[in-house]
């Protein structure tokens, strides 16, 4: 599992370059997205890994063609390029599917009712708030 872990995570710092903060932010997502899992939330593993690595892979985009990100372009952004990083690697395409409704949804009111979606949408909270966001 830590292989897959790795193989996301990579793709993330690719994605990303020198933007660490973005990384960063990703990556502390992940961390408490995986401690609300341990807590006994069960999910796909796999799909909560990726949502929480891709979550905010739409910013890059939007600042490019906008020159500012909010929630709304991120959905927006996000699940294309996600899908497109996800298939380089071989990702099922179930999974990808669901990976990207979740990352268009992740500052909406929830229009899914994935269990990954609730702790992604938990753990980036948390780590917003952190951060001063």
């Amino acid at each position: 599992m830590d292989h897959f872990k790795a193989r996301i995570a990579k793709l993330l710092v690719e994605f990303f370059g020198n933007d660490y903060r973005r990384i960063n932010h990703a990556l502390e997502v992940l961390k408490y997205a995986e401690k609300i899992r341990d807590d006994g939330q069960e999910c796909d593993y796999e799909i909560l890994v990726a949502a929480a690595l891709l979550h905010d892979i739409g910013i890059k985009r939007s600042e490019e063609l906008h020159g500012y990100n909010n929630g709304k372009t991120q959905e927006e952004y996000g699940p294309p390029i996600a899908r497109e990083l996800l298939q380089e690697i071989g990702f099922p395409a179930d999974k990808t599917e669901t990976v990207c409704r979740i990352i268009g949804n992740h500052h909406s009111p929830s229009r899914h009712d994935y269990t990954e979606l609730k702790i992604l949408k938990e753990a980036d909270r948390i780590v917003n708030r952190l951060e001063g966001d």
